[in-house]
């Protein structure tokens, strides 16, 4: 055994929560079912998340969308148009006819995120042993597990990051 393996060895670490409302970050920002990418985009850069959890009209949790589910739909999706590509010569009469070679036309992309999102919430109550959360992550192959009070209303959320923050 080397001595890093010894060292490791010797220091273990411990899971310093209880439950599940020990560890998580509470409210957790959702998205509409409605909202586009572009929103979706900015909500998870703008407050550095990885994920959010998508909900419909009545508040309740629909799916969840990550920034994985974002690189997978723009990999598939093309937002510009040359010139010389296949924009009809009758679209483009509208804005002159004299039009630089590079110039190019902005598709928007009107995608809701219900059209992209994973279709499942994965969750917890508040009081799940905080090992058992763990353990669920785990088997599920998730990076993020939501909690939910009893009436199943998202209180919180449990990422990677918040269960190596408890690591002592």
């Amino acid at each position: 055994m080397t001595t890093a393996t010894k060292h490791l060895h010797l220091n273990r670490l411990t899971l310093e929560a209880d439950t599940a409302a020990d560890l998580m970050s509470p409210n957790p920002v959702s998205l509409r079912k409605d909202a586009n990418v572009h929103e979706a985009i900015a909500l998870l850069t703008d407050r550095n998340f990885d994920a959010a959890p998508v909900i419909d009209e009545m508040g309740r949790p629909v799916g969840v969308v990550t920034v994985t589910d974002i690189l997978v739909h723009d990999r598939e999706y093309a937002r510009y148009l040359k010139t010389g590509d296949t924009t009809p010569s009758s679209d483009l009469a509208a804005h002159g006819d004299h039009l630089p070679d590079d110039f190019g036309i902005e598709i928007v992309d009107r995608t809701c995120v219900e059209e992209i999102m994973t279709p499942a919430v994965f969750t917890v109550e508040e009081n799940t042993p905080a090992p058992v959360a763990v353990q669920k992550m785990l088997d599920l192959r998730v990076h993020h597990l939501f909690v939910a009070d009893t009436d199943g209303v998202l209180i919180g959320v449990i990422s990677s990051c918040d269960i190596l923050r408890r690591l002592a």
